[in-house]
């Protein structure tokens, strides 16, 4: 009889802990969101992560005490395989405390924590870790392509012998937009390279080929046309330890506002008007 007792007690305290671990289950939830599905080699691939906590539980990512942890996993489509993580591991994202009914929406860069330069398919989700159980997102699947190479120039620095650095200007649709990138590599003379990677210069039209311009001072400006009448001016700081996106400016189109101008002109003074000349005999 008190063997029947001890089993039906213990039976019942393993029902209460697996309902209890189910309960939990679905009452967690993380999900991975990326900005668009097809990305040039070399970009950070952004994404948002989106953690909701409906548990009586307390998680806590990212501080010195902290236990839970939140990461993204990466997978080649093809065969499955997943990625190794690149250079020092550090956080995915910031750290934050979610109490009970409680959400949050995370910013994560996977290029920051992921070679994701050869061009294939990949698979993506976030995986939350709370009290030793793994919360997992769905996968979100996104392509990295070469992009289409429309120009480039080199930067050579004096008082770097054997460095160089390579711009290439490249093309590729984004939610059915041609969008211009800018991608930089770093080259030795002893065959080393290294990617600096990968800007989205923003949606361009095709009528105007794009320009790149590498200044003394360490400019580099990439100009190309955003519209019918305008272009866009997009500088660069590149010096050898250093590469960042200055500023990106809206220009006008000279021949289309030259244009503007006489139009102007023409109606605030009335139209053409004619010239009084002196009537001269030719007779």
């Amino acid at each position: 009889m008190k063997l029947k007792l001890l089993a039906f007690v213990s039976f019942c305290l393993v029902s209460v802990f697996a309902q209890a671990r189910m309960r939990a289950l679905t009452e967690i939830s993380v999900d991975l969101q990326l900005d668009v599905n097809t990305y040039v080699s070399g970009e950070r691939v952004r994404g948002v992560i989106d953690v909701k906590n409906l548990s009586p539980d307390k998680i806590s990512v990212g501080y010195p005490n902290s236990r839970d942890k939140l990461i993204v996993e990466v997978f080649r489509s093809n065969d499955n395989v997943q990625l190794e993580r690149s250079g020092k591991p550090r956080q995915f994202v910031s750290e934050f405390t979610l109490n009970s009914n409680e959400g949050l929406k995370l910013e994560v860069y996977l290029g920051d924590h992921y070679n994701l330069e050869e061009v294939r398919n990949y698979r993506a989700r976030a995986v939350l870790v709370h009290n030793n159980y793994r919360f997992e997102g769905g996968f979100r699947t996104f392509s990295v392509v070469p992009g289409i190479h429309i120009a480039t120039a080199k930067q050579v620095f004096a008082k770097h012998k054997g460095k160089s650095r390579r711009f290439n200007i490249l093309r590729e649709a984004r939610n059915g937009i041609e969008h211009l990138f800018l991608s930089a590599h770093d080259e030795w003379d002893n065959g080393k390279i290294e990617s600096l990677g990968t800007t989205d210069i923003g949606a361009m039209l095709r009528i105007t080929k794009p320009t790149i311009s590498i200044l003394d001072g360490g400019e580099v400006v990439v100009i190309h046309r955003n519209g019918a009448d305008s272009f866009v001016r997009s500088e660069f700081w590149s010096m050898p330890n250093v590469l960042h996106l200055r500023s990106r400016i809206l220009v006008g189109d000279p021949a289309t506002a030259g244009q503007a101008r006489i139009q102007e002109l023409y109606k605030r003074e009335g139209g053409i008007k004619p010239v009084d000349r002196p009537w001269w005999k030719f007779w």
